[in-house]
């Protein structure tokens, strides 16, 4: 995969080259037998309710197996723990409490010493780097139930890969837990920017969803806007002003080569890709009309779903690809529709005081994300895909842009403070509302878009 690498401010870094091996990640995945209790698991976490009292775990330091591995497992610890953590839903047992330690994976857990110090989950591991191979292991025990939750698993890749096995392990940690998928093996494209507020700068970046392995993946000689990913992971949709006015771009982000789709007619934006990454939907601003297209990738074909006077734009198709959210103005003001992949009549589902804009379709299928303008202040907002249940998440000066969480449990947006100085930065909020907190960035950020989970 090759990247532009930030290098301490320089605008426009040397390129470098990722083989597939190393950022590809072939992991083993290998099951193998634990000791099963007499007693069942009895631990799980309901992430459905408002309010959730965090569940304590405890995760001693990783076991290294070799000299080699010692670094290497206190830092795959911490990511495991760090994921865990970020979600809101779990309590880590600070090490200076623990009674018993760790020293032999295969040794018998002493159920008496965790018990004593309320941890209701325990994680252990171990680790070995050796051959340029890294193996790490680990179980996941019901402290009270004193049971394993489910069987131990062993993944294997490359070492400079330590960052995406210890994300595999959070997430297969969270399942458990909480009977959903993960979502912290992922990545976030996402609109990175700099200078003054009158002179921004902007490019595209990409990083793990906590912030960590940031590159670029343009320079930042032209605006650019709305990156999205394909359902492959590996390709982003995004608008550019490189040509002078607003184009759509398909980028493989292992190669950066580049697709311009320069046979649309006027100005192009907001795009995305369908379920089944073969096509594309869109809006095209032409003679003073702004409607919503798709445009098969391979054929080029090009459909027109909207027609009329009214400004119909930020197209999301449904997890099933058979319909489209999207914004439109043909009522006299800024609401959300959904309409056929064929386009057609298009039934209204919001109903709220205010505007509503930027709509975008859980993967789960069952809810749509927005932003809501009402009364001078934005707001990230869900509701139901007939418009009940209309949940504003967050408040501010500008909250803007929603993108899905693999799992459908968490939207990342971005926030732009007021004020002369005002600049936008990356945020994440559980969809019950709780837990938001700001993603770290090295510089300012906005428009993220999160990625599948990754293969």
């Amino acid at each position: 995969m090759m990247y532009i690498k930030d290098k301490k401010g320089q605008n426009m870094a040397a390129l470098y080259r990722i083989t597939g091996a190393a950022l590809g990640l072939m992991l083993a995945l290998v099951s193998f037998a634990a000791p099963i209790s007499a007693q069942q698991p009895t631990l799980k976490i309901d992430v459905t309710g408002g309010v959730i009292e965090p569940v304590p775990f405890a995760i001693p330091t990783f076991i290294a197996e070799n000299s080699a591995s010692t670094a290497i497992a206190n830092n795959i610890t911490r990511v495991i723990a760090e994921d865990l953590l970020s979600t809101g839903l779990f309590r880590e047992i600070p090490k200076a409490a623990h009674i018993s330690g760790v020293s032999n994976f295969n040794a018998p857990v002493q159920f008496a010493d965790w018990r004593a110090i309320n941890s209701q989950a325990l994680i252990v591991g171990a680790v070995n780097s050796s051959g340029g191979r890294l193996t790490v292991k680990f179980r996941l025990w019901d402290v009270f139930a004193q049971a394993p939750m489910g069987d131990g698993v062993q993944l294997s890749g490359s070492p400079e890969n330590w960052r995406r096995i210890s994300h595999k392990v959070a997430d297969a940690v969270y399942s458990r837990l909480t009977g959903e998928t993960g979502y912290f093996d992922s990545k976030i494209v996402f609109v990175s920017e700099s200078g003054p507020k009158n002179d921004r700068r902007k490019r595209l970046a990409i990083m793990d969803y906590d912030g960590a392995g940031l590159a670029y993946l343009t320079n930042d000689e032209n605006i650019v806007l709305a990156p999205r990913f394909s359902p492959n992971n590996r390709d982003i949709l995004y608008t550019s002003y490189e040509t002078g006015i607003p184009r759509v771009y398909l980028m493989n982000v292992d190669t950066l080569q580049r697709r311009v789709f320069a046979n649309l007619p006027g100005m192009g934006f907001a795009p995305r890709f369908a379920p089944d990454g073969n096509k594309i939907v869109l809006s095209i601003s032409e003679r003073g009309n702004t409607d919503i297209y798709t445009v098969d990738l391979a054929s080029g074909q090009r459909t027109r779903l909207t027609s009329g006077p009214s400004i119909n734009t930020a197209p999301s198709f449904s997890p099933d690809g058979k319909q489209i959210v999207f914004e439109s103005d043909r009522g006299g003001s800024q609401q959300l529709y959904i309409m056929s992949v064929n386009g057609g009549d298009a039934k209204r589902i919001s109903f709220g005081n205010g505007r509503y804009a930027t709509p975008v379709w859980s993967p789960r299928g069952d809810l749509v994300a927005f932003t809501k303008i009402v009364g001078g202040r934005f707001h990230i907002g869900v509701m139901r895909l007939d418009g009940t249940q209309e949940r504003l998440l967050t408040a501010s000066f500008i909250d803007e842009a929603p993108t899905w969480s693999p799992n459908g449990r968490v939207l990342m947006f971005f926030r732009v403070t007021s004020g002369a100085n005002g600049a936008p930065q990356v945020y994440s909020v559980d969809i019950t509302g709780r837990n938001m907190h700001q993603v770290p960035t090295p510089s300012f950020a906005s428009d993220p878009a999160w990625s599948g989970l990754l293969k």
